[in-house]
Parts: C-alpha cells; structure tokens; sequence
C-alpha cells in the first residue's frame, strides 16, 4: 500500500501525517491473574488502571455479575467493552451496565453483540429497548464472527462469511429501526491470503480450508473477504446517512 502511495505521489513528504498514528489495542480481560499483574494506580488521580490494554472486554461465558471478571472490570477506569449474546435479557444488561458504568459515563461502555446472524432481529431489539428506556450511555458494537462460528465437515473451525454479512446487515437494520446508532465493529481479520473463513469472492469451500489455515485459535477473514466486509459496512453507513438528511427537513417543518 505504502508502495503504491509513493508511486501515486503520495509520501511523508507530502503528507506528514504518514509519519505517525495513534495506536490502541484491545483484548479480553480473560487471565485475571495476568491482568491484576499489569493492573497500577495513575499517581495523578488516584484511580486504577489495566496497563495491558487501552481498551478491555468481558467475554460472554464470563459476564456473571457476581463473578470475578466483572468484580475486575468494575473497578478500573478504562473503557470497558461487555460481550452481549442470545441467553442475555434485557434484565440481565441493564444490571451489568450498572455495575460496570454506575456514572452512565458516555464513552465508559460499549457493547459488543454477538448472536449469530439468525438471531439479530429475535434479540438485539429488547436490549437496545431496554438501553434506550433505562436512559442508559453505551456504544453498540457488531461482532458477526464468534456467534458463527461452527466446525466444518473436514473438522476445521471456521466462520461461513456469508453469515458474518448478514449478522452485520440485521445489526444495522434493528438500529434504523430503533432509531438508534451502530457504533463499531468488532472482528478478527489479517492482511494475508489464508483460507480460514468459508465463502467470499473467492468463493472459499471446506475442501479449501487446510490450503493455508494459519490460525492457532478463532478463523480470520483474508483480506478480500475483509475488504468485501469494509465495502458492505461503508454501504449501510451512506444508506443511513440518507435517509437521516431524508427525515430532518420533515422534523422541521413539522
């Protein structure tokens, strides 16, 4: 990329914003014992502060609100992100978001949803309810990998991308229904050309998944299959994005 850049005209000359980024990183807060490892009190407020990571998460087997990764996550002041899947009621959310953002501080707390692509539109739109009646500050997230996962014919764990497609499409349609906003995405991708998630352009088969199955845990989407995604994703953000401008001059002149 950066090649074709220079090619084009495009350098750290002409640009200098090429010559630095910002960088976060991210991770479930899984191995408790390594995370009170790298957990330290900021001099400055008083206040705790997991090292490991700008941004932590509890995972959807580990969101127990009397268990020890919410007691952890409770008590550090970095940005939080809960798993959300199927078996969480409305009910159950609501608790947990209290606990883990008693202030309802915007930006404390995102949500990351991940049902299964058949199961968005049963029970994404009870939560997003519940949020929005409770009053409660949360970012909505997509994860359209982990609630798909499922093991091939030929014993390979993989992810059908045409079922990571359709979890992010439901996610986005219950938002435009709900009049609410989808905030992120949350996946496991790689620039290189493995063959780990089925479908895509390339068509990837079971049969095609020991050609290059990199991965020593979740299944990645390649890089045509992510770019595929981001051109999707760019898709739903316009289609909202018009028809928000279709309904403000209605609100005004109502």
């Amino acid at each position: 990329t950066m090649d074709f850049m220079r090619a084009c005209g495009v350098d750290a000359d002409t640009v200098p914003q090429l010559r630095s980024t910002d960088f976060f990183t991210s991770h479930e807060a899984l191995l408790l014992g390594f995370e009170q490892a790298m957990t330290r009190i900021d001099s400055t407020s008083g206040h705790w502060y997991a090292t490991s990571g700008h941004m932590v998460w509890v995972g959807d087997r580990t969101r127990q609100p009397d268990h020890a990764h919410i007691e952890y996550c409770r008590g550090i002041k970095n940005p939080i992100g809960l798993k959300c899947g199927p078996s969480l009621s409305p009910e159950g959310l609501i608790e947990l978001i209290d606990i883990l953002n008693p202030d309802n501080e915007p930006g404390r707390l995102t949500l990351i949803c991940r049902f299964g692509a058949d199961n968005v539109a049963d029970k994404l739109p009870a939560l997003v309810r519940a949020v929005e009646r409770e009053g409660r500050s949360v970012v909505w997230s997509c994860d359209p990998m982990h609630g798909n996962t499922i093991k091939a014919a030929s014993g390979y764990k993989t992810r059908p991308f045409e079922l990571v497609l359709r979890e992010v499409e439901n996610f986005f349609a219950v938002h435009r229904a709900e009049g609410t906003h989808p905030g992120g995405v949350h996946i496991e991708m790689t620039g290189k050309n493995v063959t780990e998630c089925t479908g895509g352009a390339r068509a990837i088969s079971d049969a095609d998944l020991k050609d290059r199955y990199h991965t020593h845990c979740d299944p990645r989407l390649n890089a045509d299959q992510s770019l595929e995604l981001a051109f999707l994703i760019a898709e739903l953000l316009k289609r909202d994005r018009r028809e928000q401008a279709k309904r403000k001059p209605a609100a005004a002149s109502a």
